[in-house]
This record gives C-alpha cells, sequence and structure tokens, in this order.
C-alpha cells in the first residue's frame, strides 16, 4: 500500500504512476484470478469490521473517490463494498451545486453528506471537484483554488478529531484507456445509459485536468486524511487495492464489539 500512499508534501508527478502498474502481478488469467481471490479475503474482512463499526458507534470511515470519467468509481463500489450492510454504508455524489447550495460555502453539502458514527461514507466525487472542474473551466482562480485547498485540510482536520477515519484514491487511467471505454459506451448497448457526450469535451482538458490534480494531492495530501494514486487500467488490480487499503483503516481503528449489559446474566438466561 505505500508504494501507492502520498505523504504529506511529497512531489506529485501523475506521469510518473503508470496507470496500468500491478505490481508483482502479472497480466495473465491465472494472476488475475489470485487477485480477485486475495480481493474476496479484504472484501469478507471489510464485511466483518463494518459491522464492529456499526455495533461501536463511535467511529466513522470516510472513503473519497476522485478520477477522470471512466476511472471505474462506480465499479469500485460496486466490487469492493457489495459485502457490507447498506444499513451502516450510504453513497454520496456531488454534482453541479443547486441553487440553495450555491448560497453556501462549498464545503456546506459536503458536511451534510459525512458519515455519522458507526458507519461507512462512500463520496463518489466529492468536495475536490470544487478545485477540479472550476479551476480548469476558469471559475476560480489559483489564489481561490489555494484557499479552498486550505479550507479542505481543515474540514477533514476537523472530521478525523471526531473520530472519523478519512482515505481519498484517485483512480488513475490512461487517456487510451478512457478512449476504450467510452467506445465500449457506445458500442455496447447495455452501457449507452452511461454515455454523456460531456464525457468527449472534458477530454480535450486532460492535461489541464492531470495539473489540477496534481495540485490537489500534493496539497491535501496529509497524516490523517492520505490520498492514494492506484493505477485503475486493470480493474482487478484496482479492486485489489482499494479493498486492502478500506481493510487495513477499518483494522487501524481496533474496533471491539460492545460490552454486553452487565444486568444480565447470559449463563443463566432462558427464554420460555
Amino acid at each position: 500500500m505505500k508504494k501507492y500512499q502520498i505523504k504529506a508534501d511529497d512531489q506529485v508527478t501523475l506521469s510518473k504512476f503508470d496507470p496500468d502498474d500491478t505490481d508483482n502481478f502479472k497480466k495473465t488469467a491465472s494472476d488475475k484470478e489470485k487477485a480477485k481471490t486475495q480481493t474476496k479475503s479484504y472484501t469478507k474482512k471489510i464485511q466483518q469490521l463494518q459491522e464492529r463499526l456499526y455495533a461501536n458507534g463511535k467511529y466513522s470511515l470516510l472513503i473519497i473517490l476522485q478520477g477522470m470519467d471512466t476511472s471505474g468509481k462506480d465499479g469500485t463500489i460496486k466490487s469492493v463494498m457489495s459485502c457490507v450492510n447498506p444499513q451502516g454504508c450510504q453513497v454520496a455524489t456531488f454534482k453541479t451545486p443547486s441553487e440553495q447550495e450555491l448560497k453556501h460555502d462549498f464545503l456546506w453539502r459536503v458536511h451534510y453528506s459525512a458519515p455519522e458514527k458507526g458507519h461507512i461514507g462512500i463520496f463518489n466525487r466529492s468536495h475536490y471537484e470544487d478545485v477540479l472542474i472550476t479551476r480548469v473551466h476558469g471559475k476560480i482562480s489559483d489564489k481561490i483554488a489555494k484557499q479552498r485547498f486550505e479550507q479542505i485540510n481543515a474540514f477533514e482536520e476537523m472530521l478525523s478529531e471526531n473520530g472519523t477515519t478519512i482515505v481519498k484514491f484517485f483512480l488513475h487511467i490512461s487517456k487510451d484507456e478512457q478512449k476504450k471505454r467510452l467506445e465500449e459506451r457506445i458500442r455496447n448497448p447495455e452501457k449507452n445509459w452511461k454515455f454523456n457526450i460531456g464525457d468527449i469535451e472534458e477530454r480535450k482538458f486532460w492535461q489541464d485536468y492531470m495539473d489540477a490534480f496534481e495540485d490537489m494531492i500534493r496539497a491535501t495530501s496529509t497524516e490523517r486524511s492520505p490520498w492514494f494514486v492506484i493505477p485503475a487500467n486493470r480493474n482487478w488490480y484496482r479492486n485489489l487495492l482499494v479493498a486492502q487499503i478500506v481493510a487495513s483503516a477499518l483494522e487501524s481503528m481496533k474496533l471491539k464489539m460492545p460490552a454486553a449489559p452487565s444486568n444480565i446474566d447470559f449463563a443463566t438466561l432462558k427464554i420460555e
């Protein structure tokens, strides 16, 4: 995991991260199956630890997913989090702000969606959109972006101090891989619904987005809420890494089941 974690003040150059990386796994059918087997092991661990998180009710976990269109945010949620109890997990996505939301600061709607104690929250896109698409399209200046980086760090620090563990994933795909996935959405009738003509327009700003992502990761990867740059060209390896990191984050909480009520003798209790 440390290979993909960005430490505070690291100089981030995304071109040095290979989106097709699979580490020690070869790109063969057998190694792909090995990775999937390991992923299932981690998702089972996540399921067990989520039950403790929910029962304990003192802490929460926030998972943030960012990446270019088709990078696999939906697929990651489906594959890694399919085993968790829906009662203790919620997914939020942040689209164009509503008129009401625009009357408040940019973090207002985000704080409302932060996970309550005992829950796992997943942001499929997040408050980071307000330092990405807005910056790429010139809606905010570099000065405002820097201010927002500082505000985001303070916001996440506050969540952390109140018992929320935060892990942030940048799903890193290549431009060529995105092209293949967009073409698949056009060719496959089952995936037509996912196609958005705007995705083609945004491809024109690819390098601008890479520059914005680099600045974002560099400015907001902290000890308490680190970014992980996940190679995402291979879905099976992406899922393995995310599952491993999420399981590790839950394990770090050292969760235990709540103590049984002291006024009940379970050894002698009988129900007629």
